[in-house]
């Protein structure tokens, strides 16, 4: 009965559009498709099963994100043999972050898929990594670990990972200034304060104090998008700085010392 029914559902599938969807994007025969269906299947259409349980990827994204960390995890593990778990966990934390799972799922164009009441432009951009993670899950439940990790592997570590430039890559400037004055047993404090003036829309002032002198200012509407603009004008005019900074990582940041650079970090 178990063979017979497996092979009666596998015919059955192939002749579901959405069996060569899968197919196509992962490179594996599906077996449940009810698993993918919920993958493309948005929160807004407000879809449930016959036991009322809510039919959206929400949940599989939940697990897929666990299984892409022990992916990644042992990935890392095996390629990188002289790093610490310190080291391993921060790598780790560069590729599964956000922005670089949406780059992921945008490329597999997934959400040309996804089914929702809502136009599409209207969503955040996580939502491209959001997807990908939800099929991560479903392959996992679906075709097993090893599988799932083929894929993870195709799909993303090869395509993306460069371990050579991720261990330049800066998850939180703001962070790594701390762990250097801490490291130089130095006085520093961050200031943020609303500073509109005369204008309607609220303004934000970021001001840098090392060893109670101002060393950095910055004035931006948004505390996060408008800095980030704001950072990436002044890394063009501190090339050198950069430099040292690329040179010092493996020494515990000890040549970094420009106060422009300083201005760099904290507007991440």
């Amino acid at each position: 009965m178990g063979l017979s029914w497996f092979l009666r559902k596998s015919s059955f599938n192939k002749q579901n559009p959405l069996f060569q969807v899968v197919k196509s994007i992962t490179g594996f025969s599906p077996v449940d498709l009810s698993l993918y269906m919920r993958v493309f299947t948005h929160t807004s259409e407000g879809k449930t099963d016959a036991n009322g349980q809510k039919i959206n990827y929400e949940r599989l994204e939940f697990l897929g994100d666990a299984v892409l960390n022990t992916i990644v995890s042992a990935h890392l593990f095996k390629s990188l043999p002289q790093n610490n778990e310190g080291s391993l966990t921060l790598m780790r934390a560069k590729i599964v972050r956000r922005s670089f799972l949406n780059k992921v799922g945008e490329r597999l164009a997934l959400i040309d898929h996804l089914s929702c009441s809502k136009q599409i432009e209207n969503y955040s951009p996580n939502i491209h990594g959001n997807l990908f993670e939800a099929l991560v899950g479903a392959i996992y439940v679906d075709l097993g670990f090893e599988r799932c990790s083929q894929f993870v592997y195709d799909k993303m570590i090869r395509s993306f990972v460069d371990l050579g430039k991720l261990e330049f890559a800066v998850l939180s400037y703001k962070s790594l200034l701390v762990d250097w004055f801490q490291k130089k047993r130095m006085e520093y404090n961050f200031e943020v304060t609303l500073d509109n003036g005369a204008e309607s829309a609220n303004h934000y002032k970021a001001k840098l104090l090392i060893d109670g002198k101002g060393v950095a200012i910055a004035r931006a509407k948004n505390k996060k998008k408008q800095w980030k603009k704001l950072q990436n004008v002044l890394i063009l005019s501190s090339k050198t700085a950069l430099n040292q900074y690329k040179t010092s990582i493996k020494t515990h940041y000890s040549c970094i010392s420009t106060g422009i650079f300083f201005f760099v970090l904290i507007l991440a």
